[in-house]
């Protein structure tokens, strides 16, 4: 690949990133609103039983998308066949798929509701199962095509608005329920917001057939894409369904505050899923292994940076953090401290396993299911030993955290070492600026929480963005460069000496 070609890519993966990047700070605006309002209208227990619900339905969700969240730009990019066509048998799939996984649901809603009666029309709850897959897949097709912004407007704007305000408004119709009407709307609202650019993208299928055939080789064919997603999925939340198996629902919600908390780094990793995976199969179908190495290894230094400053930002104040949300979650601060360095060391992984889908399906998909059973085996082996100490069910509860860390490190280290030799090139880089601006950030926060407790104001209002600013000029100032400042510019380098030499 020519140099001109390689700063092409670079510069579309920039400019992705950068739409991504204002939908993920337009998205955390919005759902820090909804954790406030979820905890101070609501209380740990409601919060826990919306959070084993949550978990369900998603996981369901996921299964049944049947991997085409990333399989489907494969599938474009290799296909004869009208893309139309192609978009509507992936939609059909995720339809089917949809419909069949709500029936199990709705047969047996015990699933959703472990520890607590099913009343009224919760039975039904499993139906915005369909409405997920379906989301999914059209934003996926979307991105296909380099139109991120249906994405930002649907996930970052319209999901989490919705159950923002709906939760505030339904905590004055039911206590109990507000926060399930709440997610069935935004869910609904967000696949209104998915299905109108897609439909303008792609247009109805006109002249088209469903071919069964082609429809199940399609889920075939992304089976170990399903596997990977739904055990990347499961990594992340399977700690929560370990803590309704063994604490009260009360546990589970403070839990599941702070691991709301620490996701918002993890989704500054998907943010770039929706342009680095197209990227990365055009360069494959080009047979340019190289090109798929820079690419991972720049998005991946991207991403990695941004998580530890946002590591660095959450868990210095953790404690006023988890304050905000209400007293009685203050006490997950040491969990979300965990979770949010958790998300640090898995970042090279999460970002490797982007290419790795493609190029290496089955041997990712065994790591993962190894990174998993580990991770459960650890985490009931670690509750046994602090049941067995006897200390505190707060110290208890942080042991599914503590475990999610050790596995992610242990996998993210895994998938790094086969993707380079895939790829035969470095995937994964870590410059001396990155641990300085860390360090330094950290200080600078530390200095803040360190002022009399009358200046406690000081600590969030002022510290917090300190510590932004600190870290953003160390690690640009000493670690970033030329290529790494094409995240921050408004026109690309290569667009802008294009345009001059026309």
């Amino acid at each position: 690949m020519s140099q001109a070609e390689a700063s092409k890519d670079i510069n579309a993966l920039a400019k992705g990133g950068r739409t991504n990047m204002l939908g993920f700070l337009i998205r955390l605006v919005a759902r820090l609103p909804f954790l406030f309002i979820a905890g101070r209208a609501y209380g740990p227990e409601i919060v826990g039983r919306y959070a084993i619900v949550v978990l369900v339905v998603e996981f369901v969700a996921l299964v049944a998308t049947l991997g085409l969240k990333r399989g489907l730009a494969q599938a474009l990019s290799s296909t004869s066949r009208p893309h139309t066509h192609v978009v509507w048998d992936a939609m059909m799939v995720a339809l089917v798929a949809g419909l069949i996984a709500s029936f199990v649901l709705i047969l047996f809603p015990q699933a959703l509701f472990p520890n607590s009666a099913v009343m009224g029309l919760e039975r039904f709850l499993p139906l915005v199962v369909i409405a997920i897959a379906l989301s999914d897949v059209s934003l996926s097709a979307l991105a296909y095509r380099h139109n991120i912004g249906a994405s930002v407007t649907a996930r970052a704007i319209v999901e989490p608005w919705t159950i923002s305000i709906a939760a505030w408004a339904f905590s004055f119709v039911s206590t109990r329920d507000g926060l399930l009407m709440a997610y069935v709307l935004s869910m609904s609202a967000a696949l209104i917001a998915s299905i109108v650019p897609f439909v303008r993208e792609y247009g109805l299928p006109v002249g088209w057939r469903p071919r069964l055939a082609e429809i199940w080789g399609l889920a075939r064919l992304n089976a170990p894409l399903a596997g990977a997603d739904a055990i990347e999925w499961a990594t992340r939340n399977v700690d929560r369904f370990i803590l309704g198996l063994l604490f009260a629902p009360s546990v589970v919600g403070i839990y599941y505050m702070a691991q709301q908390v620490a996701s918002v780094p993890q989704r500054l990793k998907s943010s770039f899923d929706p342009i680095l995976g197209p990227v990365i199969t055009q360069s494959l179908a080009a047979g340019d292994r190289p090109a798929v190495a820079r690419q991972v290894r720049q998005v991946g230094f991207w991403i990695l940076c941004a998580q530890a400053g946002l590591a660095v930002l959450f868990s210095v104040p953790a404690e006023g953090v988890m304050g905000l949300l209400g007293r009685e979650f203050v006490i997950g601060a040491g969990v979300l401290c965990i979770l949010l360095f958790a998300e640090v060391f898995a970042s090279p992984g999460a970002v490797c396993e982007t290419a790795l889908v493609y190029i290496a399906r089955h041997t990712n998909l065994m790591i993962s299911v190894g990174v998993l059973l580990l991770q459960i085996g650890l985490s009931f082996a670690l509750i046994v030993v602090a049941r067995g100490q006897g200390w505190s069910v707060p110290i208890q509860s942080a042991a599914p955290a503590v475990a999610l860390a050790l596995a992610l490190t242990i996998g993210s280290v895994a998938k790094g070492l086969l993707l380079q030799a895939k790829l035969g090139a470095p995937v994964v880089t870590i410059r001396p600026s990155f641990f300085a601006a860390i360090a330094i950030a950290g200080l600078v926060g530390a200095a803040f929480m360190s002022l009399p407790h009358h200046y406690e104001w000081a600590e969030m209002t002022f510290g917090m963005p300190a510590m932004v600013a600190t870290f953003l000029y160390v690690i640009i100032r000493f670690g970033f460069g030329p290529e790494d400042r094409a995240l921050f510019r408004k026109v690309p380098r290569a667009e802008a000496v294009a345009a001059e030499a026309a």
